[in-house]
């Protein structure tokens, strides 16, 4: 019996002319080995909130038939060879997810046949399309696979944390990995691991280094470690002394002040950068690639 991945993977062949007749077989065809595994709902959602998957079949066909009365369009011709590329790689996205979600049993399967889990996947697909870069994606797929398998996260946070990755730079996830990684780990550590050599403070690149770590912390992912009471409230630091005449201000890349994840950051790495979905809180694994 062909693996999910097979199924979907069948939507198209990278290598092969495409046809519309053999297009709409192909994509019968996964659905069919969805619907047999409960998924259909799941790979239609996914499907239908992808706009130019439709006005690919269409142009597909438009140029089949074009091609038999002898003439070709070369602009139609390149449009529908990148999109091959795009539905390939969307057809592979979809085959990971129903494996994993078919291995994670019939908890998950009752959950991807959810309206408040569809509407995940539909906001989940349109900013996958829209990712400019394969970790975008990544992240995209797994969040939506975590989200089926565990309910120790709200579908307000999934929303959340999808908008994240739409909004994000990859940078920005290079400095979470880091912090997740490294708890404690000050600002001057961070360039360090992910950069390499420190530029000056008055360059761009300090400049850039700066609004990244003020786009974390203003979005509650990062912050500088607290002391926190018994019961969970923040002990207030003593007033900094202020820099004597003549000082300097404090370096972007800073080796004082140590870094670490709020707990909204903690379920964010939990949920879209970890493979495997241990509880918070329990010796969790690194990002996938670390």
């Amino acid at each position: 019996m062909d693996s999910p991945e097979e199924k979907v993977s069948g939507l198209v062949s990278p290598d092969s002319a495409i046809t519309e007749d053999q297009i709409r077989d192909q994509i019968d065809g996964a659905l069919v080995g969805a619907k047999k595994r409960r998924f259909l709902r799941f790979v239609m959602a996914a499907l239908g909130s992808i706009p130019w998957v439709g006005g690919f079949i269409g142009a597909s066909a438009a140029l089949h038939a074009e091609s038999e009365q002898g003439r070709m369009n070369e602009l139609h011709h390149r449009w529908l060879e990148e999109h091959k590329q795009k539905l390939h790689k969307l057809a592979e996205a979809l085959g990971e997810i129903l494996h994993r979600l078919e291995a994670l049993g019939p908890v998950a399967e009752e959950r991807a046949n959810t309206e408040d889990y569809l509407a995940l996947v539909r906001k989940g697909f349109m900013i996958w399309n829209q990712a400019d870069t394969e970790e975008k994606r990544t992240l995209v797929t797994r969040l939506l696979t975590n989200a089926a398998g565990t309910t120790l996260c709200t579908d307000d946070l999934v929303r959340l944390f999808l908008d994240w990755i739409d909004h994000y730079h990859e940078t920005h996830f290079m400095v979470i990995r880091e912090v997740y990684q490294n708890p404690g780990i000050t600002r001057g550590a961070i360039w360090d691991r992910i950069s390499g050599e420190r530029p000056r403070d008055d360059s761009s690149e300090a400049d850039l280094f700066r609004l990244l770590i003020d786009d974390l912390s203003q979005g509650r992912i990062i912050r500088q470690h607290r002391e926190t009471t018994s019961s969970g409230q923040f002990i207030a630091k003593r007033a900094a002394r202020r820099a004597p005449s003549g000082g300097t201000l404090k370096s972007a890349f800073d080796e004082i002040e140590p870094y670490e994840l709020t707990e909204l950051g903690k379920q964010f790495v939990h949920y879209a950068m970890n493979d495997v979905v241990p509880r918070i809180g329990s010796d969790a694994p690194r990002p996938e690639g670390q």
